[in-house]
């Protein structure tokens, strides 16, 4: 070998390539690998580090993937490549290529959100407005899709670029499923895990047709208006209540409440029965069979006793409820626990009736107007 041979050698050697990319950020997936006008050397050292996938692009055509490990680029180690270029015997130096180095990581934390109310038809309240946020992770499953259908040609794709189409497609998957869920509304709240699962599996298949594998998917709130929530609350207490107890109690409070109100109306009628009450202890304390040497006090009127409250039963999924008070129906009607056509009976009426047909329970339908003045 003469001297010009060894020096030519010499210098190929010291000035062989090295393909490689540090990051030193968290938030880049992709990076293209800057040559000029993309030369790459003869026999160019190829170092893929763990958490990296390096892919090579030939004229926008997909051409060699490389895992991590270090390489010789060679047609050998360039299959795909040197049959795009048709080496049959080797190449000279240089030879030209993209070289895109891909993130492979786990991305974390990512954050998702409902950017406008879902509207839900819920079979007890009607039409009802929802919203959800929360978090997901995922990473680069198929480099060589991602770079084709999502990356292109920018040298420095981040998160940040794809994350604004993820969390569209998490929103529109997230309202389809929660639409065709069909749970009663206070649920969602209460079934997170559950319809985090259930999301995860719907939208696994849109990710990975663009190269992405969504790794985790958590919802950490779904909520609904204020007053929706005391509907609900309200709603939930009277179906556990036992309407019977619950109207004894709130007329003994009602009671209480009036003979404490000893300036009014109410306070001066308490404090009235109390005394015949008291009175009629007393006229008995009286009697001759207690050594008494006063005659016997003559027979206070006593009124009769105060009508009783009416007490309707009604039919509620095929089963008897009740009784419950006019006040109760009115406010179970209200929550459309019983509607127009509910059928209800009280004492006295020979057949269960609609709620509709029974007179006194007409003003629940609102609307109704009183009869034409007599000589009117």
């Amino acid at each position: 070998m003469g001297l010009f041979d060894k020096i030519k050698e010499k210098l190929s050697n010291e000035f062989i390539d090295i393909v490689e990319w540090l990051d030193y950020t968290d938030d880049t997936i992709c990076h293209r690998f800057e040559r000029y006008q993309n030369e790459i050397k003869n026999g160019a050292k190829l170092i893929v580090r763990e958490g990296q996938t390096a892919v090579f692009v030939n004229e926008g055509q997909l051409a060699d993937v490389f895992t991590p490990g270090t390489y010789t680029l060679d047609t050998q180690n360039l299959p795909i490549l040197a049959t795009l270029k048709g080496w049959k015997y080797g190449f000279n130096s240089p030879f030209k290529a993209e070289v895109y180095f891909v993130n492979t990581h786990l991305f974390t934390d990512e954050k998702w959100g409902t950017k406008n109310p879902i509207t839900l038809n819920d079979e007890r309240f009607g039409l009802v407005e929802i919203r959800a946020f929360g978090t997901y992770a995922f990473r680069i499953s198929d480099a060589g899709k991602f770079i084709i259908d999502i990356v292109g040609t920018d040298n420095n794709f981040t998160n940040f670029e794809i994350n604004e189409h993820l969390k569209s497609l998490i929103a529109t998957r997230f309202t389809d499923t929660v639409g065709e869920a069909n749970l009663p509304i206070e649920l969602y709240a209460a079934n997170t895990s559950e319809l985090s699962e259930t999301c995860k599996e719907v939208m696994q298949p849109e990710f990975q047709s663009v190269g992405i594998s969504l790794e985790k998917f958590y919802i950490e709130n779904v909520s609904m208006p204020e007053d929706l929530k005391k509907e609900i609350f309200e709603y939930s207490r009277i179906d556990k209540l036992d309407l019977d107890k619950l109207t004894k109690f709130k007329t003994a409070k009602a009671i209480e409440a009036a003979a404490a109100n000893e300036g009014g109306t109410a306070g001066a009628g308490m404090g009235m029965g109390m005394g015949f009450v008291l009175a009629q202890q007393m006229g008995g304390m009286m009697s001759p069979q207690m050594g008494g040497t006063q005659p016997v006090a003559a027979p206070q009127a006593v009124p009769p006793p105060m009508p009783t409250a009416v007490q309707y039963f009604y039919a509620h999924n095929g089963q008897q409820a009740g009784p419950v008070g006019f006040e109760q129906l009115k406010a179970l009607f209200a929550n459309r626990t019983v509607n127009k056509d509910t059928l209800v009976w009280k004492q006295g009426m020979g057949n269960w009736t609609a709620l509709k047909d029974v007179e006194e329970l007409k003003a629940f339908l609102g609307g109704s107007t009183p009869p034409p003045l007599p000589g009117a």
